[in-house]
């Protein structure tokens, strides 16, 4: 169905999408302030370059240890309660996170317990990703996927932009290293809303929507619930259990085309992350940027991805997912030559406004192309197989970088991470 003519849809629909914005909305504040900061923090503290790729590997290592037993062990779980606590459990390391000051004096000290943090916080992160796909996919209809996630990439984009703005401001104007905790602080309060949102999420199975005392309609299980009852009224909808429990991981999709195009995205994701334990060690330590510089930066890239996703849907219509993917990366090579380039800020800013509209072709044509491979009677083990590869890319490629950073030094690692970028690529155009 066309979304020109889709139906209005339920009270409980137009609830759960109020939500859901709200909880992607307030993701975006962590993501431009914590998220975008931690690894210049820790770079600010003179973190070693494989420290700073532990920030990432560590994540993909529990990642990669804990889904499958994870998924299994959600299986019967309540699936709303779920995704809410898992939430809590990784975000409340975000208020850590801004303590880790105080509680450390020495620099090497702060920069090995903010990784000890992310490492604890991934446990709780592996949960709630495979939860939130599932919570996703029962309480918003297949007709408005599409546009609630038209809306949500908007609604993230526009909320990273600003605070990242708004984290470099106050990192330039405030003394190291209150200027982080603050800026950590204003994550954390992010990440506890949108969880927040996540635990407003209703089903509306057992009763019909009903109005509420101003003759609003809501759902039924809101009308009548009391503050006390807000946590035990909490989703009661469990996550299903296969009747026919399948292998996941399977010898014979490993061996299939499937399989090349996943070694295509293994490379592709090994040389993503490659840069990524450089990037900011060559924007203090290179550039001599501030942190207002590279708040800015991160702002052009997050609104030109913006202004690039608009026109992401007549360019897949015009030329297929498969070249639209292979435009993005083969263009994806452009942010480490041109950033190994810079000698200043003006390269930089460069870079991070071309690359926000390349990574939004890069971004929506991989996911689309990647869904078009996936047959829906098999999904579950396809999507296995590509998690397996996205986790390992990341491992690889974030202490690849460091070894390589070190031993190159990072400006000649820059246009390495540029050559093998364009290999991927390649690799893409083959088997993709």
């Amino acid at each position: 169905m066309s979304q020109d003519y889709l139906l209005p849809p339920s009270a409980t629909v137009r609830w759960n999408l109020r939500q859901l914005y709200l909880d992607i909305f307030w993701f975006g504040v962590l993501a431009g302030s914590t998220l975008s900061f931690l690894a210049v923090f820790a770079a600010r503290l003179e973190a070693s370059s494989l420290q700073i790729g532990l920030l990432s590997a560590g994540p993909a290592l529990v990642s990669l240890a804990f889904t499958l037993p994870a998924g299994r062990w959600l299986e019967g779980k309540p699936l709303i309660r779920t995704t809410f606590l898992s939430s809590i459990g990784q975000r409340a390391g975000y208020l850590v996170l801004v303590a880790i000051p105080w509680l450390f004096i020495q620099h090497q000290g702060q920069v090995w317990a903010a990784i000890g943090l992310v490492l604890v916080m991934s446990v709780a992160g592996t949960l709630l990703a495979i939860a939130f796909n599932a919570l996703y996919a029962d309480v918003v209809p297949v007709e408005w996927r599409g546009k609630a996630a038209g809306w949500r990439n908007a609604l993230v984009a526009i909320s990273v932009t600003l605070t990242t703005l708004l984290s470099g401001y106050i990192l330039d104007q405030v003394s190291f290293p209150l200027n982080y905790q603050i800026v950590f602080l204003i994550g954390a309060a992010g990440a506890l809303m949108s969880s927040f949102h996540l635990s407003r999420v209703r089903q509306n199975i057992e009763a019909e929507d009903q109005p509420d005392a101003s003759g609003t309609t809501v759902p039924g299980n809101l009308a009548r619930a009391h503050w006390w009852d807000w946590l035990l009224q909490i989703g009661r909808r469990r996550v299903e259990s296969p009747t026919n429990r399948k292998p996941l991981l399977r010898m014979d999709l490993i061996t299939s085309p499937f399989g090349l195009f996943m070694a295509g995205c293994l490379a592709f994701y090994t040389f993503q992350y490659f840069g990524v334990p450089i990037f900011p060690l060559f924007y203090v330590n290179e550039l001599n940027l501030t942190d207002g510089e590279i708040g800015l930066g991160t702002a052009m890239f997050h609104g030109t991805m913006m202004i690039g996703s608009l026109f992401l849907n007549r360019l897949s219509v015009n030329l297929g997912h498969r070249k639209v993917m292979l435009l993005g990366v083969f263009l994806f090579a452009q942010f480490p030559l041109l950033l190994g380039l810079s000698h200043n800020a003006t390269l930089y800013y460069i870079a991070c406004l071309v690359g926000g509209i390349i990574y939004a072709f890069l971004n929506g044509g991989l996911v689309n192309r990647l869904m078009e491979r996936v047959p829906a009677a098999d999904r579950p083990a396809h999507m296995a197989l590509h998690n397996l590869a996205l986790n390992m890319g990341i491992l690889a490629g974030s202490l690849l970088g460091p070894v390589f950073g070190d031993w190159l030094g990072l400006r000649y690692a820059l246009y390495l991470n540029a050559g093998l970028r364009l290999l991927a690529a390649l690799l893409l155009w083959r088997w993709g």
